[in-house]
């Protein structure tokens, strides 16, 4: 311990110690740069793991949930926008981004330890996943659906009878955020025993006065 403290003391008065050959401004401008290098090697790692490439290239996603979403809307549609990977699991803003990429950091354990590389493997853990995202998206008020669908912007006269009267009864007032009622929207639902409808028709209709029968909330996969 002893030796370790001195080594540390002995590093900090190298680093401390004023240059003798070279100029406070060409030490300056020499840390600049070296921070742009920095800041832009790091920036561009970043990206790069933010990629649908990226999310795909271990084949416990290529197989398992990006085969799933391209049989949905948000892979295919009449529009032609399609959403990838990071547009719904990974934040836009920096500061998110960054704690969201630290959280990640966790399946690297599970890529090297193979927690999920085998489609069995996947489908007994697809319920623990699931909740996780459930939950986080819960969290954050469905912060990746908001980057795209704005409830301002939504015109509910374009809608279905049922999804306008369940927009304007729930999310337009802030009672429920998107993953509580579309949670089978890109990749198929787990078993979801146990899992309490995000809004029901019955209690929708006595607010609404248009009574109905009760309906699990959980989209079908693809709806």
């Amino acid at each position: 311990m002893k030796g370790l403290w001195h080594a540390l003391r002995r590093a900090w008065q190298i680093i401390a110690r004023p240059s003798a050959h070279l100029s406070l401004g060409f030490l300056t401008i020499g840390g600049f740069v070296a921070g742009v290098m920095f800041w832009g090697g790091f920036n561009t790692a970043m990206e790069a793991t933010n990629t649908e490439a990226f999310c795909t290239s271990c084949h416990e996603m290529e197989n398992n949930v990006f085969e799933e979403m391209k049989t949905t809307v948000h892979f295919a549609n009449s529009s032609g926008v399609r959403a990838t990977c990071p547009d719904c699991h990974v934040p836009h803003e920096w500061t998110d981004k960054i704690a969201r990429k630290m959280q990640a950091s966790k399946e690297v354990w599970g890529t090297i330890f193979g927690t999920i590389n085998t489609r069995d493997k996947f489908l007994d853990k697809r319920r623990e996943l699931a909740e996780h995202e459930w939950a986080r998206l819960k969290a954050n008020d469905s912060l990746e659906c908001r980057n795209c669908h704005s409830a301002e912007s939504m015109d509910i006269t374009q809608q279905q009878p049922r999804a306008a009267r369940v927009h304007q009864a729930f999310l337009f007032t802030g009672e429920r955020t998107c993953i509580d009622c579309h949670k089978g929207i890109a990749h198929q639902l787990p078993d979801m025993t146990g899992v309490p409808p995000g809004w029901d028709e019955a209690t929708l209709g006595q607010r609404t006065g248009s009574g109905a029968a009760a309906t699990p909330a959980t989209a079908p996969a693809g709806q």
